[in-house]
């Protein structure tokens, strides 16, 4: 080690390295990072205002969309400014603060999803007593155990990756700081990070799956046994909009850096717009809002 030079920062070499498509990419990245602040903003502040929407389903989602905006927010600034930038470099330390809230982020949502999956099998499936099991402490403690989970497993990870040094290379060929490939950049064995890193995910998705898979197994077989069409249809529509949210985050593409714009990017701005566009309890929130607003200005 004392004939290697250790490296203080790493250089992310982003989407493209042609200059004009860069301030395309940087217009098309800023819309939608405008958007998902507005979107996400928007909802927390509807679910806040209404009191008809202080409900557990309801208090979950301003936890997503807090989660969402958190989750873009790590990325997506310092994407931008290497857009426009010659130098696209982050220092080492820069690098890990980012991986940490990158982690922090998706470890929280995935337990957070499992949770609202529970949520709207008690609310269909459990219709009479919904409102006795499913209460504000419990929700409370579910979303402070999803923040608990993401954060021990973000903390522990990140604590592994700073006993690392990291020598020669330093071109991270992606255009955020997540684990996997700083691994390949260590001048000392990351047998322990990788394997570390493989538990964790594989813990929580056994931990956050299984609930997702049980609860929409139920609501499906309850949604079938419905005899009449409209009630099918009023059920469906209580979970629908969930359900689209969870089936967002896994691609199934090959390319790295494409799934990764979809989980950190482009899920971020959906889910707002999924659940206001396919919930009638929440556009009927914003147009009173907009009223409210709107004479208020006169």
């Amino acid at each position: 080690m004392k004939n290697v030079s250790i490296i203080t920062e790493f250089v992310l070499l982003g989407l493209s390295s042609d200059p004009q498509i860069q301030i395309v990419l940087f217009a098309l990245f800023l819309g939608i990072y405008l958007l998902t602040i507005v979107g996400n903003a928007v909802m927390i502040l509807i679910i806040k205002a209404d009191s008809r929407l202080h409900t557990p389903m309801y208090f979950f989602l301003g936890h997503l969309s807090f989660l969402d905006l958190s989750f873009s927010s790590v990325t997506v600034p310092k994407m931008l400014q290497n857009f426009l930038s010659q130098k696209k470099s982050i220092s080492v330390w820069g690098c890990i603060t980012q991986s940490f809230f990158f982690t922090l982020s998706g470890g929280t949502e995935a337990c957070l999803l499992s949770a609202m999956a529970y949520d709207r099998y008690a609310a269909i499936c459990h219709p009479l007593v919904y409102t006795v099991v499913i209460n504000r402490p419990l929700c409370t403690g579910i979303v402070s155990i999803a923040w608990a989970v993401g954060f021990s497993i973000s903390l522990m990870n990140s604590l592994l990756v700073h006993k690392l040094h990291f020598c020669g290379s330093n071109i991270i060929p992606h255009f955020s700081c997540e684990l996997p490939p700083l691994f390949p950049l260590s001048c000392t064995d990351p047998t322990v990070n990788e394997i570390f890193l493989a538990v964790s995910c594989t813990s929580l998705g056994l931990l956050t799956l299984p609930p997702i898979l049980f609860s929409y197994s139920r609501i499906i077989s309850a949604i079938l046994s419905i005899r009449s069409s409209e009630g099918q249809g009023k059920a469906f529509s209580t979970c629908s909009s969930h359900l689209t949210v969870v089936l967002l985050p896994d691609s199934g593409s090959a390319l790295e850096r494409v799934v990764s714009i979809q989980y950190s990017v482009i899920t971020s701005l959906l889910n707002p717009l999924i659940y206001s566009l396919k919930n009638q309890e929440v556009k009927t929130a914003l147009l009173q809002m907009l009223r409210q607003q709107k004479c208020a200005s006169r």
